[in-house]
C-alpha cells in the first residue's frame, strides 16, 4: 500500500497527521524555508492543520501525498517528502506525479532530500509501475536541483513562476 509508514538508514516516512502540525508550522513559518517555494511563509499555526488536511485530502482521493519525514534519532518531524499528483497547470502541464521536499535549516546538509528523493523515485517505479516522473525547482535553489540531477533527473526546461525563473525536470526510468 502507497500509505503505508517506511523507512529509510536514518528516516521513518509516514503519512502526516494533524498533530504534526506545531513542526509543519516550525517549517513553513521560516522565511529561508520558503525563500523560493513561492507562497509566503505560514503566519498562524492554524494555518498548518489546514495543510495536512489539504495533503490527507490527496491520499483520499490520489492514494499518495506528501509523507512527514521523522528522524529515527530523535523521534523528530524534520520535514515532509513525497510524490503527489498534481492537477493543476504548471509548466503547461496537468495531472501528472512530482517529486518533492521540505526540510528544516538545522536538518540541511544532511542529504536527507537525497535519502527520501530515492525512496520516492523507488517507490514510482517499482510499486505504481509509472513511466515518468516530474520535479522542479526555482533556478536559484542551488541544493535543490543538486539533489534533483543527483537523483537522475533531467532538466529539460526553464519556466517562469510569479517568484522567478524554474528549472523543469523529468525522470523516465529508475536510475542504476
Amino acid at each position: 500500500m502507497l500509505l503505508d509508514t517506511f523507512e529509510t538508514e536514518r528516516l521513518i516516512l509516514r503519512p502526516l497527521e494533524l498533530q504534526d502540525a506545531d513542526r509543519l508550522y516550525l517549517l513553513d513559518s521560516n522565511p529561508e524555508v520558503m525563500k523560493y517555494i513561492g507562497m509566503p511563509a505560514l503566519t498562524a499555526q492554524e494555518e498548518s492543520l489546514k495543510v495536512i488536511e489539504m495533503i490527507r485530502d490527496q491520499y483520499a482521493r490520489f492514494g499518495i501525498g506528501r509523507f512527514a519525514v521523522v528522524e529515527k534519532d530523535t523521534g523528530l518531524l524534520v520535514g515532509w517528502s513525497g510524490l503527489k499528483f498534481n492537477d493543476s497547470q504548471i509548466n503547461g502541464f496537468k495531472d501528472f506525479y512530482e517529486l518533492g521536499y521540505r526540510f528544516l535549516p538545522e536538518v540541511w546538509g544532511k542529504a536527507y532530500a537525497s535519502e527520501t528523493g530515492k525512496a520516492f523515485v523507488d517507490k514510482f517505479f517499482d510499486e505504481m509501475k509509472l513511466k515518468k516522473l516530474y520535479a522542479y525547482a526555482h533556478c536559484e535553489n542551488g541544493a535543490s536541483n543538486r539533489v534533483l540531477t543527483k537523483l537522475g533527473f533531467t532538466k529539460t526546461a526553464t519556466f517562469t513562476e510569479p517568484e522567478g525563473d524554474c528549472f523543469w525536470y523529468e525522470l523516465t526510468s529508475k536510475p542504476n
